[in-house]
């Protein structure tokens, strides 16, 4: 028996290089394939970069008949499929993207029973004619990739994922199935379990932690003077904001600043957006801005550094977007710069929203970038690990910031407030504060207060950090109209029987943006004639470089510096499809390189790759917001910008649209909800919500209404 199960491991590792070129298996991968192959249910929690994709590969080409995929982007499933294709493997995607003489070819393709694994979104599983076609294939695998989207828990729930079960129940015969993600609570777990229906399934859940990702909170004066010392013009960077506008002002900052760097965002043209993505994957530029629209299937395994502008609205969609850097597992960075304002913004959406599982996630993203300890530990802790000591690779662990305790003067605001009695906004509190003489401060006679005044040394950005801290330990709460008041909690900083510190300002010093340097034990100089190497072949095959050979492929292949073909099947990454193809030019480059060198040996040396709107009177409230949405702003950003809740935003589009007054609107809804939508308008015209809602399955927000009709009534479609 033990010599049974030896060989089938062997011959497990044997399929793993030869197909993908690994000699061995990552942390866990093993033990989730050996599951799959017995026919066990299977669930697969492993971070980003944590090779959750070749855990259901292998078992595709093992297992007969066909592996389908349920992948939820488009640039996710073209991106594994190209990869796969470089390795030798019969896979397809099917989306809105192919042509119908793709489409033709895919289903000739699965008819003749020789794809192995067919990508799909959870979407095309509702459509009858699929799923009668899709019945009479042998499936032996039917693999959920994002799984979290399937629970109502998870940060990015979408509906498409419930229909998953339904379809598996209509199959002739059930496949084994195993669903995969990168972060997911137990919670979220749970309801994976639940949601999917796995059958007494075998749950595996590698640590969450991405050593090689340093992680980093800043708080700086300026944020755009930090985030110039944080770039370059030669690694591939990803910068997210939280807005489409400020996407579009960073992006146009940083070109006018001589910077490679494009943007996307959903308010681009469809075909802009991949443009920009595929000059990015195939290093036409180094740097991207986005919304976290971007990146969700994209497997490049080289960004060295993601920033994050803004202060996100929850550590599961932190970390993803986070784990976008380091993919292949060399030294990168996870960049937060945090502002006061980013919590004020924040909480002012998710009042309005009255989500209270919105409102937990966002104090805990908030706790997170407010946080002293180590990081790393935070966001371990926040999926159910618990190290037992420091990471040493954190801001905080570095000593890259140092604690004030600021419980006297947050005493002082705290009073001052409770003074004050209604709930005023930020900018209020502050005046009184700091003494000023502006009209509403002597209208409300705040002057007459004991505390007026009472922080007049103190600089205003001084007290936004102070009050910032304050609402990030819930001492203080914000309205929906964005008013502060104190909490209950705060009666105890108030006595004395707590105290509050918050992290001093600093710029991170310019040295820390360097680019990285080459790992120990590798040639700097052959790896970067290996690299214009598999530019060149890039550009020839019109694919991203990382598909050829990822850093680290290149990095073990200048280590080592193979002579024959035999030796470049050890390098990491080389499997025999990859080897025929390509060592007849790496070699040659390896062996010149050698010939020129005959002194050199693999010991490390540094590697250096070398017009605001106006509010007049004359002007009709409806007709502002109309001239904001026409500059790019979505409705909710008009309402941060007005101060309105966006349900009034959004009636005063409307009634700019039936005005004729706006021009132009895209409703940022998917399109499958969006057609459905203006089929029930077309059906019972645009006088009644309720009516339009009434025709309507019942999970289509009014909300989504709204913005549909808007559309509707803009572009007469």
């Amino acid at each position: 028996m033990i010599l049974k199960e030896r060989a089938y491991f062997v011959q497990l590792e044997a399929s793993l290089q030869e197909h993908f070129g690994y000699s061995s298996f990552r942390p866990g991968q093993k033990k989730i394939i050996n599951t799959i192959l017995s026919g066990q249910d299977t669930i697969g929690i492993l971070p980003t970069g944590g090779g959750k994709s070749v855990c259901y590969q292998l078992p595709a080409l093992m297992l007969p008949g066909l592996t389908v995929v349920i992948s939820p982007l488009i640039s996710l499933m073209k991106d594994q499929v190209d990869t796969l294709t470089q390795l030798g493997v019969q896979a397809a995607y099917l989306n809105s993207t192919i042509s119908s003489e793709e489409f033709q070819d895919i289903i000739q393709q699965l008819r003749q029973r020789t794809l192995k694994l067919l990508y799909v979104a959870p979407e095309r599983l509702e459509h009858p004619s699929f799923q009668e076609f899709l019945s009479k294939q042998n499936i032996s695998l039917f693999a959920v990739d994002e799984a979290h989207c399937v629970s109502q828990w998870g940060f990015d729930f979408r509906p498409s994922y419930r229909n998953i079960t339904q379809f598996i129940n209509q199959l002739p015969q059930r496949p084994r199935m195993a669903a995969f993600t990168a972060t997911a609570t137990k919670r979220v777990q749970d309801d994976i379990v639940a949601q999917l229906e796995l059958e007494d399934p075998g749950i595996f859940i590698n640590s969450f932690d991405r050593p090689n990702i340093k992680f980093s909170v800043i708080e700086p004066n300026n944020r755009l003077v930090t985030l110039h010392s944080l770039i370059n013009h030669d690694e591939a960077i990803i910068i997210y904001a939280n807005t489409r506008k400020q996407v579009d002002k960073l992006h146009l900052e940083l070109k006018q600043q001589g910077y490679a760097v494009n943007k996307y965002h959903a308010g681009m043209e469809h075909d802009q957006r991949q443009q920009s993505q595929s000059e990015f994957i195939n290093d036409e530029c180094n740097i991207i801005v986005a919304t976290n629209a971007f990146g969700m299937g994209i497997d490049k395994t080289d960004v060295r550094k993601v920033i994050h502008f803004n202060l996100p609205k929850d550590l599961e969609s932190y970390y993803q977007e986070a784990g976008r850097a380091g993919r292949d597992s060399l030294d990168a960075e996870a960049i937060l710069l945090y502002h006061s304002q980013d919590i004020m913004t924040n909480k002012f959406l998710i009042a309005q929203s009255n989500d209270e599982l919105a409102h937990r996630r966002l104090e805990m993203m908030i706790q997170y970038a407010s946080f002293t300890g180590c990081l790393r530990n935070f966001i371990l802790r926040y999926f159910g690990e618990f190290p037992n000591e420091a990471c040493g690779n954190c801001s905080n662990c570095m000593g890259e910031m140092r604690q004030i305790d600021v419980t006297k003067e947050a005493q002082m605001i705290l009073s001052c407030m409770l003074r004050m009695k209604h709930q005023f906004g930020m900018t209020m509190i502050i005046d009184v504060l700091r003494g000023s003489q502006n009209q509403r401060v002597l209208d409300n006679r705040f002057d007459e207060l004991s505390t007026y005044g009472i922080m007049k040394t103190y600089s205003v950005q001084q007290i936004r950090d102070i009050i910032s801290a304050l609402l990030a330990y819930q001492y203080i709460g914000v309205t929906e109209h964005r008013g502060l008041y104190a909490t209950e909690a705060s009666k105890m900083l108030l006595m004395g029987k707590t105290t509050l510190t918050i992290k001093e300002r600093k710029y991170l010093k310019a040295s820390n943006s360097q680019k990285r340097t080459v790992s120990k034990d590798v040639n700097a100089d052959l790896y970067e004639q290996l690299r214009q190497v598999r530019a060149q072949l890039a550009k020839e095959e019109g694919m991203p470089a990382y598909i050829i050979f990822s850093n680290k492929s290149l990095e073990d292949m200048a280590s080592r510096m193979p002579n024959t073909y035999e030796e470049f099947l050890d390098v990491e990454g080389v499997g025999s499809v990859k080897a025929e193809k390509y060592a007849g030019y790496f070699l040659p480059a390896i062996q010149e390189y050698s010939s020129s060198n005959p002194n050199t040996t693999v010991e490390a040396e540094p590697h250096s790759e070398t017009g605001d709107l106006q509010s007049s009177g004359e002007q009709s409230s409806y007709y502002i917001s109309a001239q904001y949405a026409e500059r790019g702003l979505t409705p909710l950003e008009i309402a941060i910008e007005r101060n309105m809740t966006e349900a009034t935003i959004l009636s005063h589009l409307t009634q700019a649209a039936e005005q004729g007054d706006l021009e132009v609107f895209d409703a940022d809804v998917s399109s499958y909800i969006k057609n459905q939508i203006k089929q029930a308008i077309r059906k019972v015209g645009t006088d009644s919500l309720k009516a339009i809602k009434e025709a309507l399955p019942e999970k289509i927000s009014y909300d989504d209404i709204k913005y549909v009709l808007i559309d509707y009534l803009v572009n007469n479609i």
